[in-house]
């Protein structure tokens, strides 16, 4: 066990500017120093300022999650220089549709890379360091696809489905060892840019609720982190109301 006595970090993978933000602000809110990661420090800038000006703690690292060399120097750089991490949350998308007739090797290869193989290079470097302080939570965030594969997702629902078999696999070996694994299954369109560009007619079922936002979605990473070990979710579906499933 660990007497590090600096503040506790939350490393969030994939802080985009809408579900990785929100959740790297709920947790600056709780008292945990931040390192947030994306392949553009630039990109990152607003997020951090953000958390700042709120009078949080955050770090941003242009870290590229497929990288193993990088990945590795990125942990080992947090627990050195910032604090012990004890959340990690994976957070990155890939969904890039297609159809298997016109898929490329390349591309899905691409989509497994960012979706799978980031999500467990990010989950084993964590699980590194927490097991030696007994404590810890590794949250990584699917999808729809993580349940079933609809036409022209042949690559992201590959990929999103062996991220969820980690997440398995990984909370089964570390929960004994006092780390919480969780999987959470977001069905439905996120209030983001993406979705009010290229879905209007989804985005428009803003006003009735009917799209996540994503500050309730970080609220239950929150919620998923402060649980007792005796009653530990190992996966999470939300959803919107309206939503079929």
């Amino acid at each position: 066990m660990s007497n590090d006595a600096r503040a506790p970090v939350a490393v969030v993978v994939g802080a985009g500017d809408a579900t990785g933000g929100a959740i790297a602000k709920r947790f600056a809110r709780g008292g945990y120093t931040v390192c947030a990661t994306r392949r553009s420090l630039d990109k990152l800038q607003p997020l951090l300022e953000e958390i700042r000006a709120a009078g949080g703690t955050a770090h941003g690292f242009p870290t590229d999650a497929r990288k193993e060399e990088e990945v590795v120097a990125f942990f080992e750089q947090v627990e050195k220089d910032i604090g012990p991490v004890e959340v990690m949350v994976f957070n990155i998308g890939a969904n890039v549709p297609s159809s298997i007739l016109d898929e490329t090797a390349r591309k899905y290869f691409k989509i497994w890379e960012m979706a799978c193989l980031g999500g467990f290079l990010n989950g084993r470097e964590a699980a590194k360091r927490m097991v030696t302080r007994g404590k810890g939570t590794i949250i990584f965030t699917g999808a729809t696809a993580s349940l079933r594969g609809a036409a022209n997702f042949a690559a992201f629902a590959g990929a999103k489905h062996a991220l969820r078999a980690l997440a398995q696999s990984m909370a089964r070996e570390l929960g004994p060892r006092g780390i919480h694994v969780a999987h959470t299954i977001i069905d439905g369109a996120i209030d983001t840019e993406f979705i009010r560009e290229n879905f209007p007619e989804r985005y428009a079922l803003k006003s009735q609720d009917g799209i996540l936002n994503p500050d309730h979605i970080a609220e239950n990473y929150w919620m998923l982190h402060s649980q007792p070990r005796d009653a530990w979710t190992h996966e999470l579906d939300l959803r919107p109301y309206m939503e079929k499933f």
